[in-house]
């Protein structure tokens, strides 16, 4: 079965090809972030433009790459949810059209469970039910899986995602956006153990909390920055010492890392789930990868990362998810919706 996936949440635009949920034949992606860096961050009108401009040449690209025609498709997928109402409005609207079109079913995945999903391409070996972690720019969360259509949320972020809390932090450094490349960059060469940063703490114990950290590295800095006299025009005669920067980083990424770790330990143990799935952008970070390995294996706990290519948002986890649900019976029409929020 041959499923075509579409992603448009926030600043990608990616067609994907996959047969039978699993074996990835296309993955076309296209970002605007080259755009966004100027801004800092990404710009929603700017990304939906993009989007509309591009997405119909990326289709066509992505099943010439496939090696199949348009009427061997299947099943048409989109992400409809949680993501930028815009940038959502582009991707849902031209699965509407195509799926009129061409007269093939229609289904909206979410677009948190579809990086779940990303552990299942091109892979095998994962086996459910288990608990499962999304950690990006926009979203932290914890989830228990019993089956691909059966995924409770047991904890979310109360307010920063941890990638946000990157961006932040980065920013805070005057190191560049996106932020976290940058910080790992920077965490390399820094002692960990420096100084003592912490997450804030939460009434529900699998919530996340990341505004704390955030401005608790903003205070630091502003009570270690400085004179430079020598050019008092610029950042207002201030910096901070290159070698303090890369303890800040490290200092950060390590809280970071450790409250990810520990509050998906802790759903594991107190579901009595010894099999923990990680997806989305932050699990690109080799540090997460690392602790994770010695923390699971201490504990007997089974642990999977999709391919670095696979963590970051991609229409091949929004195809591969749909395949499974519409094998369960899942269908959207075209009145099917945007989900702004999980």
């Amino acid at each position: 079965m041959y499923v075509l996936g579409i992603e448009t949440s926030c600043d990608e635009t990616s067609v994907s090809v996959v047969r039978d949920g699993r074996q990835v034949l296309s993955n076309k992606i296209s970002s605007s972030l080259k755009i966004h860096k100027k801004y800092g961050g990404v710009v929603p009108e700017i990304a939906s433009r993009m989007q509309l401009e591009s997405l119909s040449e990326i289709s066509d690209a992505s099943i010439r790459e496939a090696g199949i025609k348009l009427k061997k498709i299947d099943l048409i997928s989109v992400t409809s949810g949680p993501g930028l109402a815009g940038s959502l409005l582009v991707g849902v609207s031209f699965a509407k059209a195509l799926s009129l079109v061409t007269g093939k079913p229609l289904i909206g995945v979410n677009h948190l469970h579809s990086h779940i999903y990303a552990n299942f391409l091109n892979a095998k070996g994962v086996r459910l039910p288990f608990i499962a972690l999304v950690v990006s720019g926009g979203h932290t969360s914890l989830f228990r899986v019993r089956d691909f259509d059966k995924i409770e949320t047991l904890g979310a972020t109360r307010d920063d995602a941890c990638g946000e809390a990157f961006d932040k932090v980065a920013k805070i450094l005057s190191l560049g956006y996106p932020g976290g490349p940058f910080i790992e960059r920077l965490a390399k060469k820094g002692n960990p153990k420096k100084i003592r940063f912490n997450c804030s703490g939460t009434r529900q114990p699998l919530d996340f909390s990341f505004s704390g950290i955030k401005t608790a590295v903003l205070y630091y800095v502003k009570n270690h920055l400085s004179h430079r006299p020598s050019c008092p025009e610029r950042s207002r005669g201030t910096t901070i010492d290159h070698r303090l920067k890369y303890d800040i980083a490290a200092s950060f990424q390590e809280s970071v890392v450790d409250a990810l770790i520990d509050k998906s330990l802790l759903a594991c143990r107190l579901k009595k789930i010894n099999r923990l799935v990680i997806g989305g952008g932050v699990a690109a970070n080799n540090r997460l990868r690392v602790k994770f390995h010695a923390a699971a294996k201490e504990r007997a706990i089974n642990y999977y990362f999709p391919p670095g290519e696979l963590c970051t948002d991609n229409a091949a986890m929004v195809a591969g998810f749909a395949y499974r649900l519409f094998r369960k019976g899942h269908r959207s029409d075209l009145y099917l919706d945007m989900q702004l929020a999980q």
